[in-house]
């Protein structure tokens, strides 16, 4: 595989470094607010300088055209202006977008969602009218993901519905709803609309007998839904006002709905290594474990790797490559990067690695490292603020941990970031609240398994490994103890 290395050693631009360093601050300050009065010190005021200002005005003149946010090598220096923390008095919230939350709802929806008569919107938007044409005046605007009971279907067009969110009633175009099942029960679902035909034409004769000299008795509109009693390749009999009449077969066409498949459960080991204490140890036992899985034909992703199928399976039923396995590493820090990073090369591998954002930044992490990791094909993603297990924090601070991280993350990435590492696996019902709030789908948690629901996409298992555990054992976490070469 291709790995990103630059060609010169332009520097990432210190205004963006600066801007999260300032965020970074204003992050420390914030949670302090947090805690309780008997906590709080007294800061100092802080005064720039003249040569903090003209440090400044020096680093704005050189961003210019070469300030392209190119990354570079690992392994080279940064310029950092170091300010102290105390300068930093911003008390707001951090502001997120939380545009995609509304699908991740929708992604994470367990088996309980999929109702008897359920469908989900699959257009980008959807109008509910007060009757069976686009005419009529609008009851309601539904957007994709949203979910309605289907009462009936007026015709092969229209559906009368009832919309979840609020109870009203009216119709929809029947083509951008599909209904919610699960691979088991697809079939017989399928087998409920056995039999069932629309005209497929304008209108439809409707005569006594199956002749087309026979009296017409009526017609049939374009898109009616009808059941025959009988069908062949010419005649279809079908029940009309009481009676038995007859409509040519071939203006006929099967009806069936739409459905939306869904995968509820995966199978996908997520292989979690801390480095906090232990890194150069355990470092050196990954290279001998993703040995030892390649032996095993493991195919290795990422979150992201997995995130983009969750998003695929919205549209269209895919699934997983046989054996996936998800490599993940918390505690990534300035002083372990370089060597996980050159560990991954070696072993040729891909992985999701967790930043601790107090990390991140001028004095840390920079931006610089986090774009060389992406363009390597690596994943990166939160493992929240400080580190603390946030089953100890109030909720201020939990917002605080969870979303601060994501914004710093995302202002240096520019891309989602979606999924966490629960500091110390800590996870219970309120914190994981708090992850979908603060717009994350996917969550790590310390709980053994390789198997999980669409309903724990935020409480996800995983096998943490130290630097004792061996090649076989890391084998049997993924394939199950009975794999052989």
């Amino acid at each position: 595989m291709n790995r990103y290395r630059s060609s010169s050693k332009t520097q990432a631009s210190p205004y963006r470094s600066l801007v999260v360093f300032l965020l970074v601050a204003s992050f420390g300050i914030l949670f302090v607010g947090c805690q309780g009065p008997e906590e709080q010190k007294e800061t100092d005021e802080f005064v720039f300088t003249p040569e903090d200002v003209a440090r400044f005005d020096e680093l704005e003149n050189t961003m210019g055209d070469s300030a392209t946010g190119a990354v570079s090598d690992i392994d080279s220096e940064d310029v950092y202006l170091a300010l102290d923390d105390a300068s930093m008095k911003d008390e707001s919230v951090p502001v997120l977008d939380l545009s995609l939350k509304s699908t991740y709802d929708a992604i994470s929806m367990g088996p309980g969602v999929m109702g008897e008569n359920l469908y989900r919107v699959t257009n980008e938007f959807l109008n509910v009218r007060t009757e069976p044409k686009v005419t009529a005046p609008s009851v309601g605007r539904l957007v994709r993901g949203d979910l309605l009971t289907v009462l009936d279907f007026v015709d092969a067009a229209w559906a009368k519905v009832k919309i979840l969110s609020d109870g009203k009633e009216g119709y929809v175009a029947q083509r951008y709803v599909a209904k919610l099942v699960s691979e088991d029960r697809l079939k017989e679902e399928k087998k409920a609309f056995e039999g069932m035909y629309f005209v497929d034409f304008g209108f439809l004769n409707v005569r006594k007998e199956p002749d087309s000299q026979s009296e017409k008795i009526g017609e049939l509109p374009g898109q009616s839904l009808i059941r025959p009693t009988s069908i062949d390749d010419v005649w279809a009999r079908i029940p009309f006002e009481g009676k038995e009449a007859y409509v040519a077969s071939t203006y006929l066409s099967p009806f069936l709905p739409n459905f939306l498949v869904r995968q509820e459960e995966y199978s996908l080991p997520i292989i979690h290594y801390h480095l906090e204490g232990e890194s150069k140890a355990l470092l050196s036992a990954f290279a001998h474990h993703s040995d030892r899985l390649k032996q095993s034909n493991a195919h290795f992703m990422t979150l992201r790797d997995f995130y983009n199928v969750l998003l695929q399976q919205e549209d269209r039923d895919v699934r997983l490559q046989p054996k996936s396995v998800v490599l993940a590493f918390s505690g990534v820090s300035k002083e372990n990067v370089k060597e996980l990073s050159d560990i991954l090369r070696i072993s040729g591998v891909t992985a999701t690695l967790f930043f601790e954002t107090k990390g991140v930044g001028l004095s840390g992490v920079s931006e610089k490292i986090l774009l060389t990791l992406l363009a390597n094909g690596h994943d990166i993603q939160s493992g929240a603020h400080t580190g603390d297990d946030l089953r100890s924090l109030t909720n201020a601070q939990v917002d605080l941990e969870l979303q601060q991280s994501r914004q710093i993350l995302e202002s240096l990435i520019q891309r989602p970031v979606f999924a966490v590492a629960y500091p110390k696996g800590g996870i219970n019902d309120r914190v994981r609240q708090k992850a979908q709030e603060a717009g994350y789908l996917l969550g790590i948690s310390s709980s053994l398994g390789r198997t999980f629901t669409r309903d724990q996409l935020l409480r996800l298992p995983s096998f943490g490994v130290t630097s004792d555990v061996t090649d076989d054992e890391v084998n049997a976490f993924v394939f199950g103890e009975k794999e052989e070469l």
